[in-house]
């Protein structure tokens, strides 16, 4: 599967946040959007707001590529229940992102390299799949001979005091837990950006 390799810091400028979790902070020295001196912008028209509202989301969900964005949406419009609140479950229940809130990978970026590189377990099995979702009760384990690994043990340091409460986390064992699916307004509170969730459906939904 495609991993993203583009420019991080020029994104994380464009919208003003260390969106990506990054140790350098690419605000300290360059705070300004990228371009002539963040030249200002025209005012954007409705689907242009819509369309930047999407780009953040993926951009939270580590530049989640638009197939995948437009699948999970697809799913989550097709099952009864509120599709903005199932939409936001289904990419927050994504395997590199719950690799990611438990701390595994200091960046969501270096959760999807360990998945695809088949550190992660899932109930004892190892899962390659980043867009694997977790269900309640899985129980995700580092493999044995990745504890040792500087990154990830520097990574659970960090991260251990900021585990959402819908996930455990056993760090002497690198074990976690997805003890519950997560509620909208709980997802919401972690996300690097303010965004318009329902803009997005109604985008997609438009789209598709």
């Amino acid at each position: 599967m495609a991993r993203y390799r583009g420019p991080k810091n020029r994104i994380a400028r464009r919208y003003g946040s260390n969106i990506f979790g990054r140790a350098r902070n690419p605000l300290l020295h360059k705070p300004n959007p990228p371009g002539i001196h963040g030249a200002r912008r025209r005012k954007k028209s409705d689907y242009g707001l819509q369309l930047l509202e999407k780009q953040k989301l993926k951009a939270c969900f580590g530049m989640l590529a638009e197939k995948q964005l437009v699948s999970a949406f697809k799913k989550s419009a097709k099952q009864k229940g509120n599709t903005a609140q199932l939409f936001m479950e289904k990419l927050e229940c994504r395997l590199d992102t719950v690799v990611y809130r438990l701390g595994f990978g200091r960046t969501i970026f270096a959760a999807q390299q360990l998945v695809s590189h088949g550190h992660i377990l899932v109930d004892g099995k190892r899962v390659d799949r980043r867009s694997f979702q977790v269900q309640p009760g899985m129980r995700l384990s580092v493999q044995e001979k990745s504890r040792k690994n500087k990154a990830i043990i520097e990574s659970m340091e960090l991260h251990a005091s900021k585990v959402p409460d819908y996930l455990e986390l056993d760090k002497d064992a690198f074990t976690g837990t997805l003890t519950m699916i997560p509620e909208m307004h709980q997802i919401e509170a972690i996300l690097p950006l303010p965004i318009n969730i329902p803009v997005v459906c109604e985008f997609l939904a438009h789209k598709t």
